[in-house]
């Protein structure tokens, strides 16, 4: 039987219009379980999805298997920051302010346990494309497939339908992006930026050849959701990758960062994460936020 009547449905669906995201922290001597258990009951996994730190289900007295604190990559060539966050809140919508008046909601909800310590305002760009120009996720998974790559199996128990994720804001500086050719542009991601198409002849540093999921032993897939960001006159991505595990991204980001072959992927001549995370997002049971595999 299928896993997505389990799974937070807005993880499936394509990018919104608008998103937010609210990354919270437990106050030290906070008792979490009934914040959480009134969030659960107003979140429905679509238009407000929910992801849970390995920090927070700790002070919860339960336990994930396969969930962890991101700690960056062993032999990384670049710097890749560790940002560990207790609870993500992803807002998903069509209106900016109504994710406004519904984040201010869910910040005096959480009030009594938790701090607001960041708000990202993200956004989809030109059809699904990066702020570069460059259509982002082409190779996603898609139907069965997506399942399997992105969700605990049926046979998880309460944890069937439930998913990892890692998140990375990234920041774009675009003077450096803007400075260069078109063709180094797109050598640099590893497709023709108007068609899409990959170059056959970019060099290994490309991004498209440095991530290609299908080369890795075993594959590397993820589902991709992210959504460019901006504040200001400043922008960048954030980059979220589901999965059943963390074992495709760190594969990807292994290779990226240049710990496989000392490569390091041709974006961080443009582009550098500022934040790094990785989250368990809970299952859904009629159309709400399942929290029994944490004792919620």
């Amino acid at each position: 039987m299928s896993v997505a009547h389990l799974a937070q449905p807005g993880i499936l669906e394509p990018i919104p219009a608008q998103g937010r995201y609210l990354s919270c922290q437990l106050r030290v001597g906070a008792e979490p379980q009934t914040v959480l258990r009134r969030l659960g009951s107003q979140a429905d996994g679509l238009s407000t999805v929910v992801a849970l730190g390995a920090s927070l289900v700790r002070e919860l007295g339960a336990e994930i298997p396969g969930l962890k604190t991101f700690c960056g990559i062993d032999g990384a060539l670049i710097k890749l920051p560790a940002t560990p966050t207790d609870l993500l809140v992803w807002l998903r919508g069509t209106d900016r302010g109504h994710l406004l008046i519904r984040s201010r909601h869910i910040e005096t909800l959480l009030a009594p346990a938790f701090d607001l310590t960041d708000i990202t305002d993200a956004f989809n760009h030109d059809n699904g494309r990066d702020l570069t120009g460059y259509e982002d996720g082409t190779e996603n998974p898609e139907g069965e497939k997506a399942l399997a790559v992105a969700f605990l199996p049926e046979s998880a128990g309460l944890l069937a339908g439930s998913s990892f994720v890692a998140v990375q804001r990234w920041r774009h500086h675009m003077s450096r992006f803007e400075a260069m050719p078109r063709e180094q542009q797109d050598h640099t991601v590893g497709r023709e930026r108007d068609s899409n198409e990959e170059i056959d002849d970019a060099p290994e540093s490309a991004h498209v050849k440095r991530t290609a999921q299908e080369n890795f032993e075993p594959e590397a897939f993820v589902l991709r959701r992210s959504m460019p960001w901006a504040k200001g006159n400043e922008g960048g991505l954030v980059f979220t990758a589901f999965g059943h595990s963390f074992d495709a991204f760190e594969a990807q980001l292994r290779r990226m960062s240049g710990a496989e072959d000392g490569i390091t992927d041709a974006l961080y001549t443009f582009t550098e994460p500022e934040t790094g995370a990785y989250f368990w997002c809970p299952p859904v049971k009629e159309g709400l936020i399942d929290l029994r595999a944490v004792g919620v």
